[in-house]
């Protein structure tokens, strides 16, 4: 399951980017298209910088030897990657101009939190803290998901 959410995930990111393709070559990106994928960018190095590379799979299932990490974004959301990629792909849906986009954004949102789902009933099978943590983050946004 985890390598069909994986592949619907990029699959459905691949279609957003041909979507938006034609007004990003004629440079007509929304400015709060622009905003809102330089938020994602920044969230995702915030995040790497707190969980490095070899730390975790783009597949849900946590690593063997994987350390829970609840420092910088991960101590408010439990899934800052996933957060950034619907900031970002919501960037090229806004770009894209398009119903399609937005349908599009919202079945990539299905799968994220479908994928979400998945790993968070691994990880709290691996860390025993897992569970406790989820009662103190929320999974998508701050205070609110």
């Amino acid at each position: 399951m985890g390598n069909l959410l994986v592949a619907l995930q990029f699959g459905l990111l691949f279609v957003l980017a041909a979507l938006a393709a034609r007004n990003v070559v004629h440079g007509n990106i929304p400015a709060g298209a622009l905003m809102v994928a330089g938020i994602s960018a920044a969230l995702v190095t915030w995040a790497l910088v707190h969980n490095r590379p070899g730390n975790f799979n783009i597949s849900p299932a946590p690593k063997v030897r994987g350390v829970m990490v609840t420092t910088g974004p991960y101590r408010w959301i439990r899934h800052p990657m996933y957060t950034s990629v619907l900031m970002g792909a919501g960037a090229l849906a806004w770009t894209s101009s398009t119903f399609i986009g937005w349908g599009t954004w919202s079945v990539l949102a299905i799968v994220l939190f479908m994928k979400s789902t998945l790993e968070e009933h691994l990880m709290r099978k691996q860390h025993p803290g897992y569970a406790a943590y989820t009662l103190r983050s929320k999974r998508f946004l701050p205070w609110l998901f």
